[in-house]
Protein backbone atom coordinates (compact mmCIF):
# COMPACT_ATOMS: atom_id res chain seq x y z
CA UNK A 1 0.00 0.00 0.00
CA UNK A 2 2.84 2.24 0.29
CA UNK A 3 5.20 1.53 -2.34
CA UNK A 4 1.86 2.18 -4.34
CA UNK A 5 0.87 5.72 -2.32
CA UNK A 6 4.43 6.81 -3.00
CA UNK A 7 4.17 5.54 -7.27
CA UNK A 8 1.40 8.07 -7.17
CA UNK A 9 3.52 10.70 -5.76
CA UNK A 10 1.37 11.28 -2.68
CA UNK A 11 2.50 11.16 1.15
CA UNK A 12 1.56 8.65 3.99
CA UNK A 13 1.69 8.65 7.56
CA UNK A 14 0.88 6.04 10.10
CA UNK A 15 -1.52 6.52 12.88
CA UNK A 16 -0.13 5.06 16.25
CA UNK A 17 -3.02 4.27 18.90
CA UNK A 18 -3.49 2.44 22.25
CA UNK A 19 -7.21 1.66 22.94
CA UNK A 20 -6.82 2.17 26.27
CA UNK A 21 -10.01 1.33 28.51
CA UNK A 22 -11.81 2.15 25.01
CA UNK A 23 -11.27 -1.75 25.01
CA UNK A 24 -12.29 -4.91 26.02
CA UNK A 25 -10.92 -8.05 27.84
CA UNK A 26 -12.33 -10.19 24.87
CA UNK A 27 -10.13 -8.65 22.22
CA UNK A 28 -7.01 -9.84 24.26
CA UNK A 29 -8.24 -12.59 26.88
CA UNK A 30 -4.04 -13.18 27.12
CA UNK A 31 -3.43 -9.71 28.38
CA UNK A 32 -6.87 -9.79 30.91
CA UNK A 33 -8.74 -6.10 31.32
CA UNK A 34 -8.10 -3.21 29.32
CA UNK A 35 -5.39 -0.77 31.08
CA UNK A 36 -5.90 2.69 31.49
CA UNK A 37 -4.40 5.77 34.02
CA UNK A 38 -7.15 5.28 36.44
CA UNK A 39 -9.38 2.68 37.18
CA UNK A 40 -12.27 4.44 35.48
CA UNK A 41 -14.70 2.67 33.00
CA UNK A 42 -16.70 4.11 30.20
CA UNK A 43 -19.88 4.66 30.55
CA UNK A 44 -21.51 3.88 27.95
CA UNK A 45 -24.15 0.78 27.37
CA UNK A 46 -22.18 -1.47 25.69
CA UNK A 47 -18.90 -2.06 23.21
CA UNK A 48 -18.60 -4.60 20.51
CA UNK A 49 -16.91 -6.90 20.74
CA UNK A 50 -16.35 -10.62 18.77
CA UNK A 51 -18.40 -11.88 21.35
CA UNK A 52 -20.92 -9.47 20.36
CA UNK A 53 -22.58 -6.52 22.91
CA UNK A 54 -20.44 -6.19 26.51
CA UNK A 55 -20.89 -4.06 28.53
CA UNK A 56 -17.83 -1.69 29.56
CA UNK A 57 -15.15 -3.19 31.63
CA UNK A 58 -13.17 -1.19 35.09
CA UNK A 59 -9.55 -0.63 33.84
CA UNK A 60 -7.08 -1.78 35.36
CA UNK A 61 -4.47 1.15 36.12
CA UNK A 62 -1.04 0.37 34.33
CA UNK A 63 1.82 0.39 36.99
CA UNK A 64 4.54 3.00 36.57
CA UNK A 65 7.12 0.22 35.13
CA UNK A 66 3.89 -0.85 32.56
CA UNK A 67 4.05 2.88 31.18
CA UNK A 68 7.97 2.41 30.60
CA UNK A 69 6.73 -0.28 28.64
CA UNK A 70 3.98 1.03 26.65
CA UNK A 71 6.29 3.80 25.91
CA UNK A 72 8.77 1.53 23.90
CA UNK A 73 5.64 -0.04 22.33
CA UNK A 74 5.09 3.39 20.47
CA UNK A 75 8.77 3.88 20.14
CA UNK A 76 8.90 -0.05 18.36
CA UNK A 77 5.38 0.76 16.19
CA UNK A 78 7.15 3.55 14.53
CA UNK A 79 10.45 1.60 13.78
CA UNK A 80 8.26 -0.89 11.88
CA UNK A 81 6.67 1.96 10.26
CA UNK A 82 9.65 3.08 9.06
CA UNK A 83 10.35 -0.27 7.92
CA UNK A 84 6.69 -0.16 5.93
CA UNK A 85 8.22 3.13 4.29
CA UNK A 86 5.86 5.20 5.51
CA UNK A 87 7.05 9.03 5.49
CA UNK A 88 6.06 9.92 9.27
CA UNK A 89 4.19 8.76 12.13
CA UNK A 90 0.68 10.77 14.27
CA UNK A 91 0.73 10.08 17.43
CA UNK A 92 -3.05 9.79 18.46
CA UNK A 93 -3.85 11.64 21.15
CA UNK A 94 -7.37 12.21 20.97
CA UNK A 95 -10.85 10.62 21.00
CA UNK A 96 -10.81 9.36 24.13
CA UNK A 97 -8.05 6.63 23.83
CA UNK A 98 -5.05 5.88 26.18
CA UNK A 99 -2.74 8.80 25.39
CA UNK A 100 -6.16 11.30 25.92
CA UNK A 101 -7.10 9.51 28.74
CA UNK A 102 -3.56 10.37 30.36
CA UNK A 103 -3.90 14.33 29.80
CA UNK A 104 -8.06 14.59 30.62
CA UNK A 105 -8.75 14.42 34.33
CA UNK A 106 -12.03 12.58 34.07
CA UNK A 107 -9.85 9.69 33.18
CA UNK A 108 -6.63 10.29 35.06
CA UNK A 109 -7.27 10.03 38.70
CA UNK A 110 -3.87 9.42 39.40
CA UNK A 111 -1.24 10.28 42.73
CA UNK A 112 1.93 9.65 41.34
CA UNK A 113 3.98 11.88 38.30
CA UNK A 114 1.77 10.83 35.79
CA UNK A 115 -1.59 12.53 37.53
CA UNK A 116 -2.84 15.35 39.29
CA UNK A 117 -1.09 18.21 37.56
CA UNK A 118 -1.12 19.35 34.06
CA UNK A 119 2.68 18.69 33.83
CA UNK A 120 2.47 15.43 35.10
CA UNK A 121 -1.11 14.63 32.82
CA UNK A 122 0.87 15.56 29.74
CA UNK A 123 4.23 13.39 30.96
CA UNK A 124 2.63 10.26 29.00
CA UNK A 125 2.19 12.21 25.49
CA UNK A 126 5.91 13.72 25.86
CA UNK A 127 7.49 10.72 26.65
CA UNK A 128 5.70 9.29 23.82
CA UNK A 129 6.68 11.78 21.61
CA UNK A 130 10.38 12.24 22.59
CA UNK A 131 10.83 7.92 22.24
CA UNK A 132 8.75 8.42 18.40
CA UNK A 133 11.00 11.40 17.58
CA UNK A 134 14.25 8.93 18.09
CA UNK A 135 13.36 6.80 15.06
CA UNK A 136 11.53 9.76 12.91
CA UNK A 137 12.76 13.39 12.79
CA UNK A 138 10.32 15.60 14.42
CA UNK A 139 9.37 17.03 11.33
CA UNK A 140 7.52 13.93 10.59
CA UNK A 141 5.87 13.62 13.32
CA UNK A 142 2.32 14.88 13.86
CA UNK A 143 0.26 14.66 17.30
CA UNK A 144 -3.77 14.70 17.44
CA UNK A 145 -5.78 16.56 20.05
CA UNK A 146 -9.80 16.78 20.91
CA UNK A 147 -10.50 19.07 23.28
CA UNK A 148 -14.18 19.26 22.89
CA UNK A 149 -14.82 15.51 21.82
CA UNK A 150 -17.52 13.52 24.25
CA UNK A 151 -16.53 10.12 22.01
CA UNK A 152 -15.65 7.55 24.38
CA UNK A 153 -16.91 9.55 26.98
CA UNK A 154 -14.70 12.41 26.95
CA UNK A 155 -14.69 15.87 28.07
CA UNK A 156 -12.99 17.11 31.66
CA UNK A 157 -14.32 20.82 33.36
CA UNK A 158 -10.65 22.06 33.39
CA UNK A 159 -10.32 21.12 29.63
CA UNK A 160 -9.85 25.65 28.36
CA UNK A 161 -6.88 25.15 30.27
CA UNK A 162 -5.74 21.91 30.00
CA UNK A 163 -5.11 21.55 25.97
CA UNK A 164 -3.89 25.11 25.58
CA UNK A 165 -0.96 24.26 27.75
CA UNK A 166 -0.65 20.75 26.07
CA UNK A 167 -0.09 22.46 22.72
CA UNK A 168 1.84 25.38 24.08
CA UNK A 169 4.10 22.21 25.53
CA UNK A 170 4.12 20.34 21.89
CA UNK A 171 5.88 23.74 20.44
CA UNK A 172 8.89 22.46 21.88
CA UNK A 173 9.40 19.49 19.46
CA UNK A 174 9.19 21.52 15.70
CA UNK A 175 6.28 19.06 14.82
CA UNK A 176 5.15 18.00 11.39
CA UNK A 177 1.80 19.53 12.51
CA UNK A 178 -0.64 19.79 15.56
CA UNK A 179 -4.02 17.99 14.15
CA UNK A 180 -6.91 19.16 16.76
CA UNK A 181 -10.39 17.73 16.41
CA UNK A 182 -11.64 20.86 16.91
CA UNK A 183 -15.31 20.41 15.17
CA UNK A 184 -18.13 19.18 17.07
CA UNK A 185 -19.28 16.75 14.59
CA UNK A 186 -18.40 13.38 17.03
CA UNK A 187 -20.30 15.25 19.87
CA UNK A 188 -19.82 18.10 22.47
CA UNK A 189 -19.39 17.29 26.03
CA UNK A 190 -20.81 20.95 26.75
CA UNK A 191 -18.49 22.15 29.30
CA UNK A 192 -18.16 25.56 28.06
CA UNK A 193 -17.21 27.16 24.96
CA UNK A 194 -15.57 25.26 22.06
CA UNK A 195 -11.95 25.72 21.64
CA UNK A 196 -11.09 26.52 18.47
CA UNK A 197 -8.05 26.37 16.36
CA UNK A 198 -7.83 30.30 16.95
CA UNK A 199 -7.34 29.15 20.37
CA UNK A 200 -4.86 26.86 19.17
CA UNK A 201 -2.87 29.47 17.06
CA UNK A 202 -2.51 31.70 20.08
CA UNK A 203 -0.28 29.03 21.94
CA UNK A 204 0.87 26.98 19.36
CA UNK A 205 3.06 28.48 16.51
CA UNK A 206 3.61 25.27 14.10
CA UNK A 207 1.48 24.04 11.47
CA UNK A 208 -2.36 23.74 12.41
CA UNK A 209 -4.66 21.09 11.17
CA UNK A 210 -8.37 21.58 12.06
CA UNK A 211 -10.57 18.34 11.60
CA UNK A 212 -14.28 17.03 11.95
CA UNK A 213 -17.30 18.39 10.55
CA UNK A 214 -15.84 20.29 7.56
CA UNK A 215 -17.93 20.46 4.67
Amino acid sequence: IVEAIHQAESKVFLQLWHCGRASHQSFHPHLGLPVAPSAIAINGDYIHTPDGKQPHQIPRPLTVQEITATVEDYRQGAVRAKEAGFDGVEIHGANGYLIDQFLQSKTNQRTDAYGGSLENRFRFLHEVTEAVSTVFPSQRVGVRLSPNGIYNDMGSPDYREAFPYFAQRLNAYNLAYLHIVDGLAFGFHDLGEPLTLADFRAVYSGTLMGNCGYT
